[in-house]
C-alpha cells in the first residue's frame, strides 16, 4: 500500500517497554496515525470492507489510537460503536498486566451482539486482549479482529485459542521478548520506557 501504517506513524528502533510488559527493538509514534484523516481514510475504507464479511452489530476498539480507527470502521459499516479503557496495571513485572474495561453504559450496547474488536497495530495484543475479556464479561459475542497492522507473530495464537478471525491489513516481522528472554537487556542497552503501546 502506497500510504501504510508504518508510513503514516513515526517508527524508530531502540529497546522498548511495551504495554504487554513485552520489549521490543520498533517504537510506533501511534499517537501521529490519526494527524492526517483524509490519508488515513483508505486504509479504514479497506479494513470496513474486509470486516463488513463477517456482518458486525457493534465496533469496539480500545482507547485510544484503536477506538479513533474503530470509530472510522463504524462509520463506515454503518453499526454501533463501543470502546474500551485502559484502567488498571497489575504488577508491572507481569505479563499481561494491563485492563480494559467498557463505560458501563456500553456494556448495555455489546450485550448479545455480534461485535469486531479494531486496534491500529497489534504485536502482542494487550489492549485487544484486555478489550476481549471485557466483552467477553459483558456477554457480547466478539467474532473477529481487526487491525491495520499486525507485528509478528505472538498474538495470532491467542485469537487462534478462542476461535476469533484475524484480518490485518498488513504485516510485519516484530521482535517480542519476555523481559527474562530479552537479548537487548543482556547486552546492556538501556530501555526506553515510553507512553504504552
Amino acid at each position: 500500500m502506497k500510504n501504510g501504517v508504518l508510513s503514516l506513524a513515526c517508527a524508530r528502533q531502540g529497546h522498548f517497554l511495551y504495554e504487554s510488559g513485552h520489549h521490543g527493538d520498533l517504537w510506533l509514534d501511534l499517537e501521529t496515525l490519526c494527524r492526517c484523516p483524509a490519508e488515513l481514510r483508505p486504509l479504514v475504507g479497506e479494513l470496513a470492507s474486509r470486516l463488513s464479511w463477517y456482518k458486525p452489530e457493534v465496533v469496539c476498539g480500545p482507547l485510544v489510537e484503536g477506538a479513533l480507527v474503530g470509530l472510522l470502521v463504524a462509520n463506515e459499516l454503518g453499526c454501533e460503536f463501543a470502546y474500551g479503557s485502559r484502567f488498571a496495571c497489575d504488577e508491572a513485572s507481569q505479563l499481561f498486566g494491563v485492563k480494559y474495561s467498557l463505560p458501563t453504559a456500553l456494556r448495555r450496547v455489546v450485550k448479545g451482539k455480534g461485535v469486531v474488536i479494531v486496534n491500529d497495530v497489534i504485536s502482542a495484543g494487550s489492549a485487544v486482549r484486555g478489550t476481549y475479556e471485557d466483552l467477553a464479561g459483558a456477554d457480547a459475542r466478539v467474532i473477529a479482529v481487526g487491525c491495520l497492522l499486525l507485528l509478528g507473530e505472538a498474538f495470532p495464537p491467542f485469537a487462534e485459542g478462542y476461535g476469533l478471525a484475524v484480518d490485518a491489513l498488513e504485516t510485519a516481522p516484530h521482535h517480542l521478548w519476555t523481559p527474562q528472554e530479552c537479548p537487548l537487556c543482556k547486552e546492556g542497552v538501556r530501555l526506553e520506557r515510553l507512553a504504552v503501546a
